[in-house]
């Protein structure tokens, strides 16, 4: 092997490990740099299970001449089978970490795709190894490491000791980036993107925010308390979990931050870097993914009521004004929310849309923020707030 030494291709795999992330690009430079030291690869892939609501897994697969496609694998049954019928599946379920395949001699090829897919693309061999991780608190149980050859006659001793070497390296450094990415992946599912990057910042302290200017947004599924005592809890959930996901999606392709979800509902803001704009770019998004929310739980209702399923309107209430953005609850137990009294006047707000027949209500603040001509709904008390508010509606 001329070139990197073996020492170098592992020193530089635990030094990209450390200032690095993407697992895609380690895969891209240690194939590349194996290239460059005349071993003969023409595929390489890194597979790992993930913690993510819509992949079981992740693959990054490098071919020569191609470079990195990563696939993420869903939580589909077609996948699972998919899954059982796979290389890594077999060791698994054998309880071995490393095989090899000399596909030049038609091993395994007739058994997996995978392998059929490889020789007809040329590779001659095969080499798989299973690097499992200790401890059982995180889903992350182990990575999956491949390379292949075209090579005449397969792979050589001395090249499959050099795999052998750089496994382990490989391994630690994979680990160490995937935990990275599902920390934040995690927190970017459970509390927001915006939120989820402050969180891994270190802005975990209770007590610690800031104040900020937002467009805020309250969603409320009407009628959902009578249809938990009438339904079975599991097809509710389920129901719940399509109007969620239909207001959801409208509320964060415009930008919201979706903060938390409250049984029937959700919170989300749209910060305001220039609260005095007249008119606010971020209010004007905030009104249209609340316009957007409303049509497409309007389109889900009817699609469930085609299939003879109970229906679920939305009422959404929007304002304007300045909250502390931070760490609020126990010691060891936090939520990381917007408080404030504009926070506070939303919520209060969600009854004048059954009072109005209106399925969206904008506070005054919110509505001088936005070119789209409003008219006055009304003045009104709101509970436990001082003082009368007018309230907006769309015209």
């Amino acid at each position: 092997m001329s070139g990197a030494t073996e020492d170098d291709l592992i020193d530089w795999v635990l030094q990209y490990a450390t200032a690095h992330d993407e697992l895609d690009s380690l895969l891209s430079g240690l194939s590349e740099r194996l290239l460059e030291a005349d071993f003969p690869l023409l595929r390489a892939s890194i597979s790992l299970p993930t913690i993510d609501p819509s992949a079981r897994a992740v693959a990054h697969v490098w071919w020569r001449g191609k470079g990195v496609a990563t696939e993420h694998l869903p939580h589909t049954q077609q996948q699972a089978e998919r899954f059982q019928r796979s290389v890594i599946f077999d060791l698994q379920s054998r309880n071995i970490t490393m095989a090899r395949f000399r596909l030049d001699a038609g091993e395994g090829v007739s058994q997996f795709d995978l392998l059929h897919e490889m020789k007809s693309e040329g590779a001659t061999d095969y080499l798989l190894r299973l690097v499992p991780f200790g401890g059982e608190q995180v889903a992350l149980s182990g990575v999956a490491l491949s390379v292949a050859t075209d090579q005449e006659g397969g792979f050589t001793d001395t090249q499959c000791n050099l795999v052998n070497r750089i496994v382990p390296a490989l391994g630690l450094a994979a680990y160490r980036i995937s935990i990275a990415r599902i920390a934040a992946d995690a927190l970017s599912v459970y509390l927001g993107p915006q939120t989820g990057r402050r969180v891994l910042a270190g802005k975990i302290r209770r007590g610690e925010g800031e104040r900020i200017a937002a467009a805020i947004l309250n969603a409320d599924l009407k009628g959902f308390t009578n249809l938990t005592e009438r339904e079975d809890a599991l097809q509710v959930v389920g129901w719940l979990n399509e109007h969620f996901e239909a207001i959801g999606n409208a509320v964060t392709e415009r930008g919201g931050e979706i903060l938390k979800f409250m049984g029937d509902g959700l919170l989300a803001v749209f910060p305001v870097s220039d609260p005095d704009a007249r008119p606010c770019l971020i209010c004007e998004q905030a009104l249209q993914a609340a316009q957007e929310a409303i049509a497409a739980n309007a389109e889900l209702n009817r699609m469930r009521i085609a299939r003879g399923e109970p229906d679920l309107d939305v009422d959404v209430v929007l304002h304007f004004g300045e909250v502390v953005y931070g760490n609020v609850g126990a010691t060891r137990r936090l939520d990381f929310t917007v408080i404030g009294r504009a926070v506070n006047e939303t919520s209060r707000m969600e009854p004048l849309c059954d009072l109005l027949d209106v399925n969206l209500v904008m506070s005054e603040a919110f509505a001088q923020r936005c070119s789209r001509r409003t008219v006055e709904a009304g003045t009104f008390q709101l509970r436990g707030i001082a003082g009368d508010r007018l309230i907006y509606r769309v015209a």
